[in-house]
């Protein structure tokens, strides 16, 4: 058998080494994840990381730092692969990038414990812990934070109800109001509500001024036809 010629105890070892930091980091990892409750959770993180880990110390072992070099090349296409396949998307929401790059960082930390990097490896587990855990204070205080639409780059509609018979002239009405105003409207939609119609104006403005903005859909809401009007800003994608 050649397995009996070219079995080298050290060797072996070495592997085991490899293999079981990247078992344990990974699992520090995934730990975190499947506590969240994330899609990617402890045995797939902890399978990324080992996986990695296998393959790049099989390359060390057969043609050295060349070969590593080329196999880690592979294991980050192969897990963009796998990334995503957990992103998911329901309407103009995207989630699962977050596990995605966390499965990226443990295929990354794999990759070192390959590599008999063992110190690196942890330094990395470190950061990805940091990233998915200390951050997230700092992340929630942001997000809690008002838009401030006078310097924020998103979209503006303003969206005016009509009765049926008034869309013809509200239509123009809303487009000439905005263009006085100095918004400038980029295309406007049209649709029915029942008995209903709204009018949906997307402006090409990046910035308002929002006291501006609420007088120009108040005056709106004052035109005959019209039965209700407001404005709103989203982040671009």
């Amino acid at each position: 058998m050649r397995f009996l010629e070219t079995f080298q105890t050290a060797d072996f070892f070495d592997t085991l080494v490899s293999l079981a930091v990247a078992f344990v980091l990974g699992t520090f990892i995934g730990a975190e994840r499947q506590y969240r409750l994330r899609t990617a959770g402890l045995r797939t993180n902890v399978l990324v990381a080992v996986a990695a880990a296998a393959f790049v110390d099989l390359a060390m072992h057969l043609e050295g730092a060349d070969g590593a070099v080329r196999v880690i090349a592979y294991v980050v296409s192969g897990i963009g692969f796998l990334g995503a396949g957990v992103i998911m998307k329901e309407g103009t929401n995207v989630r699962g990038l977050n596990t995605a790059a966390t499965l990226w960082g443990s295929a990354a930390v794999g990759a070192c414990a390959g590599a008999d990097m063992v110190a690196q490896a942890v330094a990395l587990t470190v950061f990805v812990l940091a990233g998915n855990t200390l951050l997230r204070p700092l992340v929630n205080a942001i997000n809690r934070r008002p838009l401030h639409v006078a310097s924020s780059e998103v979209n503006y509609d303003v969206t005016v109800t009509c009765d049926v018979e008034s869309i013809a002239e509200l239509r123009d009405v809303l487009v000439e109001t905005l263009e006085n105003a100095h918004y400038p409207v980029d295309h406007v939609e049209v649709t029915e509500r029942g008995d209903a119609v709204e009018l949906v104006a997307r402006l090409t403005s990046t910035s308002v001024d929002a006291e501006e903005l609420d007088a120009v859909v108040a005056a709106l809401s004052r035109r005959d036809g019209a039965r209700h009007a407001t404005w709103e800003s989203r982040t671009r994608d």
